[in-house]
């Protein structure tokens, strides 16, 4: 049995505070893929043997994601590790396929199992999922997907009962690049009988990197050229019977890498980021160059060296939306609205993937920023400083983002609520202390 919360938040602290007005410098190890690690120990349940995987982050929807495992019978080990902890994952013997409430309304990415326990059982009970509060995130093209796989799909309230005497492969086209959806497709189509062509499949790290460790365990998931400029994937359906154990190295964290990238940007100074997926993060270094900032990258190591403009001289991009990858991703909108709000000149910043994205800016504007918004567009307009107060984190990236709003804050800023933020990043303040801020658990 795992600890429900993480080793590295001491004493369960609700909130963080911060001193701000200081310029970062140091180095830091970017810790292992949340959205990464998640669908690859839901896809484990589909091996009828013991799986280890290796750096996965030390966080609480992991946490949540093992509970939900071991509800349907598998046996799960944890291993501390300097960065992270590894994962064995044993599902030799399913028994059941009925996942509890309370882990499932607590992560939304708990809707991937659907697909996973379809696949392996025929058979799966849930809630429809929870997780942050970020606008309406239908599940219909999961429900839709699965249901061309020969699935029975009944709703009674809150609660989903989906069934299948056999799933079978289909032509499946996705209205939009849902990655959830994706991945909930592939868990299922992986032993379906027959190919499954998913048509304007998502096409971000998380989904090659599924299918990379499906086919170690012995699937047959094909990404060919259409895949990247398209997103036609492939899955050809493997009997359970041939799926064998696999170990697999979780890959780094875009998005905690993009968090102190804009970290340093808005609190000033130059930082030094260890195992950094840089193939992955051109969207985002594009930005930071456009305001300023300047990044070298060096192959050995993955070291990436982010250096804000001198005199905190950052300078605002007219407008940037939000989009499927490799497009700029919707959960580095929130950190860019924060270091956004101190910088020359203004930024209009469209949200093209979920509504309600902007709770944030409210907190923003109580620490002095300049922020309107309309609808799913907000509009930015630098002011010379911030000031610290004590500000509620409302959602995952939100909350990193007000912690970057308190490092380049003027005073004392306090960012509670921070089981959100638990929620994806291993150790926020560790990391940021690495980096020279001055900061704490409350």
């Amino acid at each position: 049995m795992v600890k429900l919360y993480m080793t590295r938040c001491k004493n369960n602290s609700n909130s963080i505070k911060m001193e701000g007005g200081s310029p970062l410098g140091g180095s830091v190890r970017i810790q292992g893929s949340k959205n990464a690690a998640l669908p690859i120990m839901a896809a484990c349940l589909l091996i009828p043997g013991k799986c280890t995987l290796r750096g996965c982050p030390d966080i609480t929807d992991v946490a949540y994601m093992i509970r939900l495992l071991e509800s349907t019978g598998a046996g799960v080990e944890v291993s501390h590790t300097a960065e992270g902890i590894d994962i064995s994952i044993d599902a030799g013997n399913i028994s059941g396929c009925r996942l509890p409430s309370r882990y499932v309304k607590a992560m939304r990415s708990s809707v991937i199992l659907m697909g996973a326990l379809l696949g392996r059982t025929g058979e799966a009970y849930v809630d429809y999922p929870g997780g942050c509060v970020i606008g309406e995130r239908p599940i219909d093209m999961h429900l839709s997907g699965l249901e061309k796989l020969g699935a029975q799909i009944w709703t009674e309230g809150n609660r989903i009962h989906a069934y299948a005497d056999e799933l079978a492969g289909a032509q499946i086209r996705l209205p939009f690049s849902s990655v959830g959806a994706t991945q909930n497709i592939i868990l299922a189509a992986a032993t379906a009988k027959g190919t499954t062509v998913i048509k304007n499949a998502a096409r971000e790290p998380e989904i090659t990197v599924l299918c990379e460790f499906l086919n170690k365990a012995g699937a047959e998931i094909i990404l060919t050229e259409s895949f990247w400029t398209e997103g036609r994937l492939i899955i050809k359906g493997t009997p359970l019977s041939k799926l064998h154990a696999a170990d697999f190295d979780m890959i780094p964290d875009r998005i905690v890498a993009g968090t102190y990238m804009f970290a340093a940007m808005a609190a000033g100074g130059s930082v030094n980021l260890e195992n950094v997926p840089i193939e992955q993060l051109h969207s985002v270094c594009a930005v930071i160059s456009k305001m300023g900032g300047s990044i070298t990258y060096s192959p050995k190591g993955k070291t990436l060296k982010v250096s804000a403009p001198e005199k905190r001289e950052l300078k605002n991009i007219d407008f940037i939306e939000t989009d499927v990858y490799p497009g700029f991703p919707t959960d580095l909108q929130s950190p860019l609205m924060a270091a956004a709000s101190t910088a020359k000149g203004s930024l209009t910043i469209k949200e093209s993937i979920f509504s309600s994205r902007f709770k944030i800016a409210e907190e923003l504007r109580r620490m002095g920023a300049d922020i309107v918004t309309d609808g799913d567009t907000a509009v930015i307009k630098g002011v010379a400083a911030l000031s610290g107060r004590n500000v509620i984190a409302h959602e995952l990236r939100g909350g990193a983002a007000l912690v970057i709003a308190g490092l380049a804050a003027s005073g004392i800023t306090t960012v509670s609520d921070i089981s959100y933020i638990n929620r994806g990043y291993q150790d926020i303040v560790g990391d940021l202390r690495c980096l020279g801020a001055r900061i704490s658990y409350e």
